[in-house]
């Protein structure tokens, strides 16, 4: 017989990835989960609701005869299927609830009724947050983090994604960072996105050596860095990207074009009309930062932009739109967040010069 997850197991729940059941309702795995978690209820949303307000109106044991009521053979039946094919396919998992108690150690009666034995984990959901949380704080403070600076479009989540260690920031939150930073697949939940950082973090500190991130600001998309790690990037060291604006422009273009067209094919628009529409919608959101007349500008030479995308195929007439953006917008922005940055600049080069950098020296060493 498996022995329940106790607390000092929790390091190694995570470090595993072992699969989770998460039997709350649905609402509240919708609120935050972890990354390794399979939503299969115990009780649907109405049904949480019908018992908790018993709960309070008659007590506790009021609750669990109105829960047991609303187990109907039918229902059990769903539920035992959903977790039988669960812990078939992952025989190694365990499950919980909000606080490791009455549903999880229910769920887990049912499951041995039926002949299978399944472990629970001790504190439930609440335990294993208030773990990361803990993690979170060590790891902002304990690991050697080094920040990938530089203007927008200077490749630094390439460098991300090349680095032998990384935290990246922005594909845990699905989304590029800036107005336009959106890549069709929906955004975490703040504390999903906060657990999930907290479990790579656990992860790179088991062996020693830099670990890179990307320099962002408080929100990406509309995740937000928790603070400890956004104080923890304003102290870290930096390698600073250095590119020419219409560089940035093109690898810009090719990123938020050509790459995402094939994203909005199968819709009841063109690619090219639907990306256009976006790309529109995006600007938008900056009109008042950029001004009446000169988003206005931006706008018509946007237009143009798409027109000509959706005529011959070609994106070429995006760059000089996106080095008006850059020059006009987002490199003041980025240079008026820097001057409050005193941090030390470990190394300043291309694009290829910081990639040879931190293909040198971003293994085990820690920074000078």
């Amino acid at each position: 017989m498996r022995q329940n997850i106790s607390p000092a197991q929790y390091r190694q729940l995570f470090l595993d990835d072992t699969p989770l059941m998460d039997v709350r309702a649905p609402v509240e795995f919708g609120k935050g989960a972890f990354p390794a978690s399979t939503n299969l209820p115990l009780l649907d949303d109405r049904q949480r609701e019908l018992v908790g307000t018993e709960y309070k109106r008659r007590g506790q044991e009021a609750a669990i005869d109105l829960g047991w009521r609303l187990a109907t053979d039918e229902v059990r039946a769903q539920r035992l299927a959903s977790w039988r094919a669960f812990t078939e396919r992952h025989p190694e998992g365990c499950l919980y609830c909000f606080r490791g108690g009455l549903r999880s150690r229910t769920s887990q009666e049912l499951l041995r009724e039926s002949g299978i034995d399944y472990p629970l984990v001790e504190g439930g959901y609440k335990a294993l947050r208030n773990f990361l949380l803990q993690v979170l704080d060590e790891s902002c403070a304990g690991l050697p983090l080094v920040v990938i600076s530089g203007h927008t479009g200077s490749g630094k989540t390439e460098l991300i994604h090349r680095a032998p260690r990384a935290v990246d920031l922005e594909g845990i939150a699905h989304h590029r960072g800036s107005s336009f930073g959106g890549t069709g697949r929906q955004q975490p939940a703040q504390i999903d996105f906060e657990n999930r950082i907290a479990v790579d973090m656990l992860k790179l500190a088991q062996a020693p050596g830099r670990v890179f991130v990307e320099d962002e600001s408080r929100l990406i998309g509309r995740c937000a860095l928790p603070p400890v790690l956004q104080e923890a990037m304003q102290a870290a060291p930096r390698v600073l990207v250095r590119e020419p604006v219409e560089d940035r422009a093109r690898r810009i273009v090719a990123d938020y074009v050509h790459e995402a067209l094939p994203r909005f094919a199968g819709g009841e628009e063109l690619p090219a009309e639907a990306l256009g529409r976006t790309l529109r919608d995006s600007l938008a959101r900056l009109k008042k930062r950029l001004g009446g007349l000169r988003y206005q500008q931006l706008d018509d030479a946007l237009q143009n932009a798409n027109r000509e995308l959706a005529r011959s195929g070609s994106a070429d007439a995006y760059i000089p739109v996106v080095m008006a953006l850059l020059t006009d917008y987002y490199d003041g922005m980025y240079d008026h967040l820097m001057e409050k940055r005193d941090s030390a600049i470990l190394f300043s080069g291309s694009l290829q010069e910081v990639g040879q950098w931190i293909a040198e020296n971003g293994g085990n060493q820690a920074p000078a």
